[in-house]
């Protein structure tokens, strides 16, 4: 029925049939099958002889339920021992990986703060390097404009002075007649 039911699987899943795929996998029912040891055949199986008294027969018939009532109830304790033993191996080791999961997860919470805490002391360096830029640009723009208008200043001082030079050269309206026939009659050739 398990290989019928695994052929089917396989079928289903339209998975390349393969020796392999037939091979006996190894679960935990499979395992427990390989390993298991089985007890010994009791010594009263197969040991009866009918006694010629009916009354010793089922004295004897007594004694030998009393004492496969004792073997199956010492065997029942037996396998709640065993049991009770792989449940606490069981728990033990569960309690001992969940311990390692919390001691992982702690590690690795931490180093995650670790990260956090170099980011954010990078990105707090980048912040104050970039400020420092801002601030330089600023200072270096507003250089810049101060020494432009300081320029455009000096400029139109310029200007009025040499404007002011040249009106120290200009001529009053009354001499200019008297300058323009001065040009024409006193031309010279070029």
């Amino acid at each position: 029925m398990a290989f019928c039911n695994q052929l089917n699987r396989l079928v289903k899943q339209r998975r390349p049939l393969t020796i392999r795929s037939f091979s006996a996998e190894a679960t935990h029912h499979r395992s427990h099958q390989e390993t298991h040891s089985f007890l010994e055949p009791e010594s009263y199986i197969g040991s009866w002889e009918a006694p010629k008294d009916p009354k010793d027969a089922e004295r004897m018939l007594a004694r030998i339920r009393r004492e496969y009532a004792k073997k199956v109830s010492m065997y029942r304790r037996e396998y709640v021992h065993e049991i009770e033993m792989l449940r606490v191996e069981k728990q033990r080791k569960d309690e001992a990986r969940l311990l390692a999961e919390r001691a992982a997860n702690e590690e690795r919470r931490r180093l995650k703060a670790e990260a956090a805490k170099v980011r954010a002391e990078e990105r707090k360096v980048f912040e104050e390097e970039f400020r420092r830029t801002l601030r330089k640009e600023r200072e270096e723009k507003l250089e810049f404009w101060r020494m432009t208008g300081l320029k455009r200043e000096e400029k139109k001082k310029a200007r009025k002075k040499l404007l002011h030079e040249q009106s120290s050269l200009w001529i009053e309206p009354k001499e200019l007649e008297k300058k323009i026939t001065e040009a024409l009659v006193d031309s010279t050739t070029l």
